[in-house]
């Protein structure tokens, strides 16, 4: 893998994709500021070979227990193998994203009912998906009020977190041969929180020791998360903030005013950072902000909540994960407000340096050192104005700034139901030409570019080399969260980047108007690819199956639990899945093995790993190609243009 030579200190290390990043960052660094690459830098001890192969286990006191499958001597002092420990921190690992994934869709849910009955500052923005959920759900609609549908249906939503018994009922939603192969395998959610308590209990010292009976729990785990929670609440959020539509923005550091009270939202929760969209354009604010000497509020995002504003508002994204204190070092945030997931604790050391104030809000996720103010969606509009009049406050006492001039112009905001639009328009909205494409050759099929980025590689680059890779073969991309703000970065999120795509994916993207890689939204919000999917399955010409469908999913720089889950539902699901650098098994080839070639034969979809990222595109083309060619399509058709009586006869 490429790495820069550090400017900071003068030794090898990975930095950031973006040189106003990384000049930025040699330059905070010149005056004492300290970020993640120079602890990179400074770092001692390197990640243990054994942790990082799944095989040193700490579930009881009478480890760490390190373990080197193949040597008759290395086990457990309970006997446990590398295989059983692999698999248990593997699940582990699903357990702890899909857990963060199911506490976010809970308090989602919770939102969204406090919305329906009218006790917060929300409101039913889409009645027509409220109306599609509510059939989903088996909800009666003929004669009641959108407050009484949207009541029943956050109800019902709620009680799939408690349910023990009786299965869910979005994982409904997926196409009826999928459903069968997870009955027959017995890996069908029962219930969204259950199968977290399970999986914590059969990884328990002394509990399940098969590791193919770990990895079946685990898999219907994950599947709980995609198909349950994390499908919960991007449709939840969708019918209570409006879902998403095409809108151009923008993205990078640049996008920060020097002229402006600046207000960075951080995390993943998009309740907050909503009410603070909102607040933000009361003349009431404004007229403060004015007052202190700005000439208004800009507010802007970094990662996931960041990406919520970007879909819905077209508010931009000043930086992704691994910029974030970054952002903080040009001098001119105001307030960084975060809620939970993927804060580096390091935020409000970095803030110490400047006059920014770091505000937590969630009683999930406090930080030392920073001002605490709990958010309540019951009140979210005045605990939205406190904190925007407490950033107002700070901008008298600013340094120096630094802002970088870079930034670039992206469109995002597809989701499935735009999608569904761009290709057919309000009469005729169907995945029908995409299919089309695809069986035509023109498209030669779709690829998901996923998930975090990394610290241990030039962070974005990994991500935009797979992209290009992709489009270049005419595979049409859809990206979501730190994945989709690097290729935003990189200029691959505008309808001009179709000249880098191939012959037929540019033909396909020019006439519909399109990017080549479509944004559809937070890393929380890949379910709109499950769903996706299903439409490609149900519009027919296809196959009957998601497994049949000539796609392939990416998590290039995967970095937390999360992503495994996320991966690990794509994989349940019959895609193929790609991580880069490391996989969290690879201490015990009895088990990656099974994950990475015998969980096909279960479920269609598997695992890879690759470290080159170049290769690692290639490994989804080969992956596409074979579905191709199973489905009989793997030869371009020719482009026949009808005539007057050809159309007839149709």
């Amino acid at each position: 893998m490429e790495k820069k030579r550090s400017p900071l200190l003068g030794v090898s290390a990975p930095g950031i994709d973006c040189e106003g990043s990384m000049q930025l960052a040699k330059e905070a660094a010149e005056h004492g500021v300290v970020t993640y690459i120079q602890r990179m830098e400074r770092k001692a001890i390197r990640p243990c070979l054994f942790g990082k192969g799944g095989t040193c286990c700490r579930n009881c006191s009478f480890g760490p227990c390190m373990i080197i499958e193949d040597v008759p001597t290395s086990i457990g002092i309970c006997g446990a193998t590398a295989s059983t420990v692999a698999a248990r921190n593997f699940c582990r690992m699903i357990a702890g994203g899909a857990s963060a994934h199911m506490d976010r869709a809970l308090e989602t849910t919770l939102g969204f009912i406090a919305a329906a009955k009218g006790e917060s500052g929300y409101t039913i923005q889409d009645e027509k998906k409220l109306f599609a959920m509510a059939d989903v759900f088996d909800i009666k609609t003929k004669g009641r009020s959108i407050r009484d549908i949207a009541i029943e249906l956050g109800e019902k939503a709620l009680a799939e977190f408690g349910r023990q018994i009786g299965g869910l009922y979005s994982v409904r939603r997926a196409p009826l041969k999928r459903q069968e192969v997870w009955k027959k395998a017995g890996v069908l959610p029962r219930g969204i929180e259950r199968e977290v308590m399970e999986m914590m209990h059969r990884t328990h010292m002394g509990t399940d020791q098969d590791f193919k009976n770990l990895l079946l729990q685990g898999t219907r785990l994950a599947i709980a998360d995609g198909w349950g929670a994390s499908m919960i609440s991007t449709e939840l959020q969708d019918i209570m903030f409006g879902t998403p539509a095409p809108i151009r923005a923008s993205v990078n550091l640049g996008t920060l005013d020097e002229k402006k009270v600046n207000i960075v939202v951080h995390g993943h929760e998009p309740i907050l950072s909503e009410a603070m969209a909102m607040v933000c354009r009361e003349p009431e604010l404004l007229a403060a902000a004015k007052e202190v000497g700005a000439s208004g509020i800009n507010l802007v995002g970094v990662c996931g909540t960041g990406t919520e504003l970007l879909m819905r508002h077209g508010i931009p994204v000043a930086g992704s994960f691994i910029q974030q204190e970054i952002v903080l070092a040009t001098g001119a945030v105001e307030a960084m407000v975060v809620d939970i997931q993927c804060i580096m604790q390091s935020v409000a050391v970095v803030a110490e340096s400047f006059h920014t104030e770091i505000i937590t809000t969630s009683p999930r996720a406090k930080i030392p050192g920073a001002t605490h103010i709990e958010f309540d969606h019951h009140h979210a509009p005045e605990i939205a104005r406190n904190i925007v009049s407490r950033a107002i406050e700070r901008y008298p006492k600013r340094g120096h700034v630094n802002i970088p001039r870079h930034k670039m112009d992206v469109v995002a905001g597809f989701s499935h139901e735009s999608i569904n639009y761009i290709l057919g328009g309000t009469f005729r909205a169907s995945y029908r030409p995409l299919n089309d494409n695809i069986i035509n050759g023109r498209i030669r099929g779709v690829g998901a570019v996923v998930g975090c980025d990394s610290a241990y590689v030039l962070s974005g680059r990994v991500h935009t080399t797979v992209v290009k890779e992709l489009i270049a073969n005419d595979v049409l991309v859809l990206a979501t969260g730190c994945a989709a703000t690097a290729c935003g970065r990189e200029g691959l999120l505008r309808p001009e980047a179709a000249e880098l795509a191939g012959p037929g994916l540019k033909e396909v993207c020019e006439a519909v108007g399109m990017p080549p890689v479509l944004h559809i939204g937070s890393c929380l919000d890949n379910s709109r690819i499950l769903i996706a999917a299903t439409e490609i399955v149900r519009e027919g010409g296809l196959g009957d199956d998601i497994s049949q469908i000539p796609a392939a999913g990416c998590a290039a720089e995967w970095m937390s639990e999360k992503v495994v889950s996320i991966g690990h539902y794509f994989v349940a699901s019959g895609l193929f899945v790609v991580f880069g650098r490391t996989f969290p098994t690879s201490g015990s080839k009895v088990v990656t093995n099974f994950l990475f070639e015998e969980i096909e034969n279960l479920y269609g979809g598997l695992w890879a790993v690759g470290s080159d990222p170049k290769e690692m595109a290639q490994m989804m083309i080969r992956h596409i190609d074979k579905k191709r060619e199973a489905l009989g399509i793997q030869e371009k058709r020719k482009r026949i243009l009808f005539d007057m009586a050809m159309r007839r006869e149709m």
